[in-house]
């Protein structure tokens, strides 16, 4: 697949690592713009290029990857939402340093980010274990478990297989109110670490 990210930090560069080594075309964008991409794009090596936000969002995947307090600007620096598919990797944090949780009463996250992208179908992943639990790009990497939400089955099922291509497995939770609210930040399934074997989920050992 094409596969464009808005935002290109830590979640999206070990993300684009993993889908490049997996045979997929990556489109990584900012808020700065592509030339600012540049050395990351080298050190990514083939398969990798940057865009604009827009370009990254005319992806067959488009991957949102930012600071909760920048979701709104980005997707509306996109517009038109209508028939994407939209990977939400966000968690809604007040605040980093120190860390702090945003609102987490009412609409879960994802439904606010489906509120602010419309027509687009939102899939609720790899928010739940941060990027440094993913720094092994060999084939004998760990199955890190990733759940998944969302409305659509159509969409989810093509982040499901996406996930399963990148080495690790799928675990879907239902829609983005019921299961949303179980891998959101504040949820009790963030910062769990599970593998999978050839028969058993296992939660991954230090």
């Amino acid at each position: 697949m094409k596969i464009g990210f808005i935002g290109a930090g830590p979640v999206a560069q070990t993300l684009a690592k993993h889908a490049t080594l997996a045979g997929h075309q990556i489109v990584l964008s900012n808020s700065r713009g592509p030339e600012s991409l540049t050395p990351l794009v080298s050190e990514l090596g083939p398969g990798v290029s940057a865009g604009t936000v827009k370009e990254a969002a005319a992806q067959e995947l488009v991957i949102l990857a930012v600071k909760w307090w920048n979701v709104q600007s980005a997707l509306f620096e996109v517009g038109d939402w209508k028939g994407r598919v939209l990977v939400d990797t966000t968690n809604r944090v007040a605040s980093i340093e120190p860390l702090a949780l945003g609102d987490i009463t009412g609409r879960t996250s994802s439904e606010i980010v489906a509120d602010l992208a419309p027509g687009a179908k939102v899939v609720k992943a790899f928010n739940t274990v941060p990027a440094s639990w993913l720094s092994d790009f060999s084939s004998s990497k760990p199955k890190t478990a990733f759940f998944v939400s969302g409305d659509d089955v159509v969409a989810k099922n093509l982040v499901s297989k996406f996930i399963e291509e990148l080495g690790f497995y799928s675990l879907d939770l239902g829609s983005l109110a019921e299961g949303g609210r179980l891998q959101q930040t504040g949820g009790p399934l963030v910062g769990v670490n599970l593998t999978f074997n050839d028969r058993f989920i296992l939660p991954a050992v230090d």
